[in-house]
């Protein structure tokens, strides 16, 4: 199998429907052959939701595999998006893996891309790219270990070759794609930076979230109101410094 592409959904029935457009859209599904000579495979895992994915997911599948592509539905209960990956990449066989959470909206060329940079970066691990978070465009950097212990900015949909990938730590609460591109770095992997935004991220999901860095900082940190989030995202922060050894900047 070339390429298994994992969808860990919860609560997004509808988002989940566009995602999958956004997937069948790629410029090479349209324009060659080429990928399904390797395979592809579509798994979605559906993390315990409450809404409508049930009755949703019969139509997505028939959309999926009149394409030929492969497909597999997974059902768990509720353990968060770390598990749901793992579960997704437990059931997959592709020589490349991209996690796709059900709010993103993948350009058309997106995956294209990001092959091509695989393809002209032999020995890179994975590729990633800049994207937008409903207002905010992450402009990113390229891979550089060491910014990368000080910054988290590389985001779990990027295309991951399999012999690299180390699970993701379904202990973490926060901070997984950060861990995630620090272990793979730690044992020698490297990645490379397509400079252009690829996908969208759709603001107040449940799988992908974010808070502007200002937020974290004075007068915001003293509002009462606010200062258990703050706490939590230390905390999270120092679990992930304490693993990987890191210094405080």
């Amino acid at each position: 199998m070339l390429l298994s592409i994992i969808i860990p959904v919860y609560n997004h029935a509808k988002e989940l429907e566009e995602c999958v457009g956004s997937i069948l859209s790629q410029s090479h599904f349209s324009n060659s052959r080429e990928w399904f000579q390797g395979g592809l495979e579509v798994i979605i895992v559906n993390d315990g939701s409450t809404d409508d994915v049930e009755v949703r997911i019969r139509d997505i599948e028939l959309r999926i595999t009149e394409r030929g592509i492969g497909f597999q539905y997974i059902k768990q209960e509720n353990r968060g998006a770390a598990a749901a990956r793992n579960v997704g990449f437990d059931h997959s066989t592709g020589e490349y893996l991209f996690f796709c959470d059900a709010d993103i909206r993948l350009q058309p060329d997106a995956l294209e891309k990001m092959f091509g940079a695989l393809k002209r970066n032999r020995d890179a691990a994975f590729a990633y790219s800049q994207f937008r978070f409903g207002w905010k465009t992450f402009t990113s950097y390229p891979f550089d270990p060491e910014r990368l212990k000080q910054l988290n900015y590389i985001h779990t949909s990027s295309l991951i070759r399999r012999s690299f990938f180390p699970r993701f730590d379904e202990s973490l609460k926060k901070f997984q794609d950060w861990d995630l591109f620090l272990t793979i770095a730690e044992r020698g992997g490297v990645g490379v930076l397509i400079p252009e935004v690829l996908y969208t991220i759709t603001a107040g999901g449940t799988m992908s979230q974010w808070v502007p860095s200002f937020a974290y900082r004075w007068p915001w940190a003293g509002l009462p109101w606010w200062n258990g989030v703050i706490e939590k995202y230390n905390s999270a922060k120092e679990i992930i410094r304490t693993k990987h050894g890191l210094t405080r900047t």
